[in-house]
């Protein structure tokens, strides 16, 4: 893999020059676990690949970032301070934000090798990106995450896996046609604390499960603060350097506000899922995890909740669901705090907080238990984005902890509650088949509608 040129030059569709692929196969330490059908990683740290610990230039996934705002940014950084990764390009509709992560990747580097990007597609044009990470707003995920795949690259994609149960199927069935890797970014699966619980409870130390309660409170700040919005703001004119009609992408023209786009996207259905996808795509995913059901979910769903009338959101709040799995195991939703889930079974209960993964029991002795006492043992990836890596380096996809198996799964489920919550129904799913079977017209509504030219792209 080469190093970045000494050149910059943003926006400019022609790639890199193709490298030579000098990848040998890596002597792996690590030892994978059987953790369930779909499998989960042992992974150690790798040996040093290259002189004085440092890592061989032929043995780094040569990266570049989509989405460089917010949560973006931040994943920038971890991946730029992992020397198996060497970053080549930036991409942002927002020139600001290009700007930052080039300045970022340059002053890392010490050179002005990283070129920057307003549209995504020149990124995946370019032959040396071994990899990408999408971290868009969400409506922007399945797009930016399919073209991704089917050209060739793998993909580290922020959660939720996408913003519609169809978007979040077309990522899943494009890494299983491309064979490529694809790390969700719903790292509490990487948290050890959060797999010993899931440990425990599938190795019978709360005998069998009840029930799994999940609390998704909403009346953090910010929560606060657009939950009680109750307008559409006029229009005002769009920020120079931002493309603005590109971040909307395949939704419906709008007029622009602030409140509209960075960070605040996350509350209008278009663009996110609110507190649902949001908090959710956390903990509900723990819950599936401990339930050994990562290439499944509930058969029904019965929810509700409220959207402030009025409101530029239309995210809903004060939400309550229970959904149901074939094996009469109920997942128990509500606003209550603190954030977690709880597993209830016949002989206790444990609670697992998100974030952080502190635990709680019914009796301290049944966080006492040693390994070798799990029927079950997960293994441990301790370093959500470095198991990424590893996994692009061993062209291995099932040994990322949350492959788009396992996020299409868990988005799916908190798409499932948020449709309940709108149109009020009890959905009977058919996990499987991945279809509405009591109101076959709701199916419809799975799918967004999308405009040209990108409703084509999925």
């Amino acid at each position: 893999m080469t190093r970045p040129r000494k050149s910059a030059t943003e926006n400019n569709p022609s790639p890199l020059s193709r490298r030579q692929f000098l990848r040998q196969a890596a002597t792996v330490t690590a030892g994978v676990g059987a953790a369930g059908a779909m499998g989960f990683p042992t992974i150690v740290p790798s040996s040093a690949l290259g002189k004085d610990g440092a890592v061989a230039p032929s043995q780094r996934t040569v990266m570049a970032s989509i989405g460089t705002g917010g949560r973006g940014s931040g994943l920038l950084e971890t991946f730029l301070e992992n020397p198996s990764a060497q970053y080549v390009a930036v991409c942002d509709v927002d020139e600001a934000h290009r700007a930052q992560a080039l300045q970022k990747v340059n002053r890392k580097y010490n050179n002005t090798g990283c070129r920057a990007f307003k549209d995504f597609r020149e990124v995946l044009q370019m032959k040396d990106v071994d990899a990408v990470v999408v971290a868009t707003p969400d409506h922007w995920h399945a797009l930016a995450s399919v073209a991704a795949l089917n050209a060739g690259k793998h993909v580290y994609c922020e959660k939720p896996l996408a913003n519609s149960v169809y978007e979040s199927k077309a990522i899943r069935d494009a890494w299983k046609k491309t064979g490529k890797v694809l790390q969700t970014g719903s790292h509490e699966r990487s948290n050890s604390q959060c797999r010993f619980a899931c440990e425990l409870v599938r190795s019978g130390h709360i005998g069998k499960l009840q029930s799994v309660e999940i609390n998704l409170p909403d009346d953090d700040g910010h929560l606060k603060d657009a939950r009680t919005y109750t307008r559409v703001p006029p229009a005002e004119p769009i920020p120079a350097g931002l493309d603005y009609d590109l971040w909307l992408g395949h939704t419906p023209p709008a007029p622009y506000h602030p409140r509209r786009c960075h960070f605040w996207w996350r509350f209008i259905l278009s663009y996110g899922g609110g507190v649902m996808t949001e908090a959710g795509a956390h903990v509900i995913d723990i819950a599936q995890l401990g339930l050994d059901k990562d290439d499944s979910g509930p058969v029904e769903f019965v929810a509700k909740g409220r959207q402030t009338p009025g409101s530029l959101y239309t995210s809903l709040w004060d939400y309550e669901f229970t959904n149901t799995y074939d094996n009469g195991v109920k997942l128990v939703g509500s606003t209550k705090k603190p954030r977690g889930l709880k597993f209830v079974g016949d002989n206790g209960w444990l609670f697992v907080a998100i974030h952080g993964g502190k635990l709680e029991a019914s009796n301290n002795e049944i966080l006492k238990a040693k390994m070798t006492e799990m029927k079950v043992q997960l293994g441990r990836t301790y370093d959500h984005q470095k198991n990424f890596l590893e996994a692009v380096r061993d062209n291995k996809p099932l040994t990322c902890a949350a492959h788009a198996e396992i996020g299409h799964r868990t988005a799916s489920l908190c798409h499932l509650n948020n449709l309940a919550m709108l149109t009020g129904k009890k959905i009977v799913w058919d996990p499987k088949a991945e279809r509405i079977t009591n109101e076959p017209a709701l199916n419809a509504m799975l799918r967004p509608k999308m405009r040209e030219p990108w409703a084509k792209m999925i």
